[in-house]
């Protein structure tokens, strides 16, 4: 019988925890860290990975990655959709350049009540969205590398260039967060399919990931899950069929406040994981919501509250 994926994850974080290298990281919390991880998820029956040893709210993932796709970079439009990831960091700058210990919700609240207020303070500045959709040229021009990646696959997708990223060098200095997930890459087979949807025959896209730095205890499985989606909707508009998600990381770390969450993540044994379909197709990458959006078999050990490292 073949080994559990998610074995794959457990592995990965068992290692860190025993061979792992201590460091004390930006955030001041310390991490045990190794360099150099790779995963692979055969998805096309369905079949995603949205870990199972701890709960993942999948449609908060899913509703960060279409916020990517739509080149915003204000959390206002976040947290109309009760998405609250991202509000650690411009709350921070906040309490900081004011000196008021707001809370989070009371933050939240004007970031939502008050547009003008958003603009000063909900903007996390030119990150993930801003560079995929409409990163800035020396020409002046904006590139929108989500659709060059979609025109490719349907053009030519023998490319070995259909990728995208957000390191842009020029403005790192401008984003709350440099891009941890940084480098998606695309790959179509010359072999046909039979799309399980519709009976035609079709190639497969597969999807690499490569994150520059991983926060395995809580990053990661968002991170599964936002590939997950993106590469069934670039499919979809493709006219493919998703294939494997390959996952790889760089500097791959713990926080120390997140061992005792990791040791009872490995006590868990893993089960079955569930299956994503899309409901519809819209008539671009733009058009996708997260009623789209389809998760069944999803039958998760409970979750572990762990803090986020700002």
């Amino acid at each position: 019988m073949p080994r559990h994926p998610e074995y794959q994850y457990l592995d990965l974080l068992e290692n860190i925890l025993e061979n792992g290298d201590y460091r004390m990281d930006r955030t001041g919390v310390g991490t045990k860290s190794i360099f150099g991880a790779m995963m692979r998820f055969d998805v096309s029956d369905g079949t995603v990975p949205i870990l199972t040893t701890k709960r993942v709210y999948w449609k908060t993932a899913v509703k960060e990655m279409l916020w990517f796709l739509t080149g915003q970079t204000n959390i206002q439009s976040l947290l109309r959709e009760n998405v609250k990831i991202w509000t650690d960091w411009p709350l921070d700058k906040y309490r900081k350049a004011t000196g008021e210990d707001i809370s989070q919700q009371k933050f939240e609240e004007r970031i939502l009540a008050d547009d003008s207020f958003a603009e000063k303070w909900g903007d996390l500045g030119p990150v993930y969205g801003k560079q995929w959709r409409k990163w800035k040229g020396a020409d002046g021009k904006e590139y929108d590398q989500i659709a060059t990646v979609i025109e490719t696959l349907k053009t030519n997708p023998a490319s070995r260039r259909m990728l995208f990223h957000g390191w842009n060098v020029a403005e790192i200095d401008e984003m709350a967060l440099p891009p941890c997930h940084l480098l998606y890459q695309f790959h179509s087979s010359t072999k046909k399919y039979t799309d399980p949807v519709d009976g035609r025959e079709k190639s497969k896209v597969s999807a690499m990931l490569f994150q520059r730095s991983v926060d395995i205890g809580l990053g990661l499985k968002f991170n599964l899950c936002g590939i997950s989606a993106l590469l069934m909707m670039i499919a979809q508009q493709a006219d493919m069929i998703p294939g494997e998600i390959i996952w790889s990381g760089g500097d791959v770390h713990l926080y120390s406040n997140h061992e005792d969450m990791a040791r009872e993540l490995l006590k868990r044994e893993p089960r079955p994981l569930p299956r994503m379909k899309l409901l519809r197709k819209p008539d671009s990458i733009d058009g996708y919501q997260i009623e789209d959006f389809e998760v069944t078999g999803y039958d998760p050990h409970p979750a572990i509250a762990a803090p986020v490292a700002v």
